[in-house]
């Protein structure tokens, strides 16, 4: 499914031209005119599933951001602005050939990384709240107790609750449903299970973090799933050779200069792998 399918960028001449208005002014950062621009990518055509791939630096976030931006899309976390980014966003075009679904929205590893945390916060106070009734539990069965007065009611229901009960039963019964202990990268993968719903356009900032390189496969079958069986789109940015490798995957080299449209199997990192494992290919036959 294709739900957002193309989007132009300010050509390199009017970001010179605006970039020349300015050079007598103060300004620290005219982000992000420059930054696209040094690689002259200017128009991006999606498939249901578009890449941006490239080392540190070279834009790929730039270009997640200001397409997020440019459509409105629901998004959690923080990102880099600077006093020119709506003018920016008015110089970029973006052609959608249906209506975004409301769920569409914008993921980076700050969402990711919040959620896990999120998560360990929660586990970590029901640990504590299962200690404290660990310590009611005990105090109401072996301590002596007499009813004096109806101000004693509530600690009666608890002592009798606690005699009539093993400890295991007691606390499961005054316990609220236990969030199960995940690694870092189950969690980060039960995020995407959560956050990705059907016929939804979907950016994704670097999302292989925080994975195994298990889940990072589990990860491409399930984003390969939904694009192909329930109509999401999906723009990533990334460098996991497993996600590049995804069926069906246009792939922009922001590398490159011009920035260019490649197969997985020849971009220059998934190639320094290839060549790694070459070299040591009589140490994996043994």
């Amino acid at each position: 499914m294709v739900y957002l399918s193309q989007f132009r960028f300010p050509d390199a001449e009017r970001e010179t031209d605006f970039l020349f208005s300015l050079k007598m002014t103060c300004y620290d950062t005219v982000y992000p005119y420059g930054i696209l621009s040094r690689h002259h990518l200017r128009q991006i055509d999606f498939e249901p599933v578009t890449i941006f791939y490239g080392g540190n630096g070279c834009g790929k976030t730039t270009a997640l951001n200001v397409i997020a931006e440019k459509l409105r899309l629901e998004r959690s976390t923080l990102y880099n602005r600077s006093n020119f980014f709506e003018q920016y966003l008015n110089e970029c075009q973006c052609v959608c050939s249906r209506n975004l679904p409301k769920e569409s929205c914008a993921v980076t590893s700050d969402d990711v990384f919040d959620f896990m945390l999120n998560l360990r916060c929660l586990n970590e106070g029901i640990d504590g709240r299962r200690e404290e009734l660990m310590e009611d539990y005990l105090d109401a069965k072996y301590t002596p107790f007499r009813l004096n007065s109806l101000d004693d009611y509530e600690k009666l229901k608890k002592v009798n609750s606690a005699r009539s009960s093993t400890k295991s039963k007691y606390i499961r019964k005054n316990l609220k449903d236990n969030v199960r202990e995940h690694s870092n990268g189950e969690s980060a993968f039960l995020y995407f299970g959560n956050k990705i719903k059907e016929h939804a356009l979907y950016l994704l900032d670097e999302p292989e973090n925080s994975l195994s390189p298990e889940k990072q496969k589990e990860l491409l079958r399930f984003l390969e799933d939904s694009a192909r069986f329930f109509q999401c789109q999906f723009v990533i940015a990334t460098h996991s050779p497993f996600l590049l490798s995804m069926k069906g995957a246009k792939i922009y080299d922001f590398d490159e200069d011009p920035v260019d449209v490649k197969k997985w199997t020849r971009l220059g990192s998934v190639r320094q792998y290839y060549e790694f494992f070459k070299e040591h290919k009589d140490e994996f036959e043994d």
